[in-house]
């Protein structure tokens, strides 16, 4: 079961048509879906997340925790609304579109994909940028 959950005053204008995308692009995957939970938030929440459980002492987009079990998705996605929005900004691109490409991240993450090389960063874009265009399909 997908759910979305709000820390802050951010709300999905249509939380069952992006339901629908999350579904299809786990199924894209060839995953099965589980238990995945959207927590929107601020940067102060995430960042409080980011030191607790990462020692990090920075602010970010997206912080995920992975519980999958084989070949079934499970897990907890934070994302900042704010971290989303500037980068939304820098990069010269729409709200909505940058965080597709952060809810997408997440899932993608979930099923074995990483972005802490080159290469492997490169990888996760195109991921992204495919996931990101099945939104606009009928699902």
């Amino acid at each position: 079961m997908i759910e979305f959950n709000y820390e802050t005053d951010f709300k999905l204008d249509n939380e069952d048509r992006y339901r629908s995308w999350v579904s299809a692009v786990v199924t894209s995957e060839n995953k099965k879906g589980g238990d995945i939970n959207y927590i929107f938030c601020d940067d102060d929440y995430l960042h409080n997340i980011n030191m607790q459980y990462l020692q990090h002492d920075t602010l970010t987009d997206i912080i995920s925790f992975d519980y999958s079990l084989g070949n079934e998705i499970h897990g907890d996605i934070f994302i900042s609304v704010e971290r989303v929005r500037d980068n939304a900004a820098d990069f010269s691109v729409s709200f909505d579109d940058e965080l597709r490409r952060v809810m997408a991240h997440g899932i993608l993450h979930f099923c074995g994909y990483k972005d802490k090389t080159n290469k492997d960063e490169v990888l996760m874009r195109e991921k992204e940028d495919e996931k990101m265009k099945m939104f606009h399909v009928e699902l």
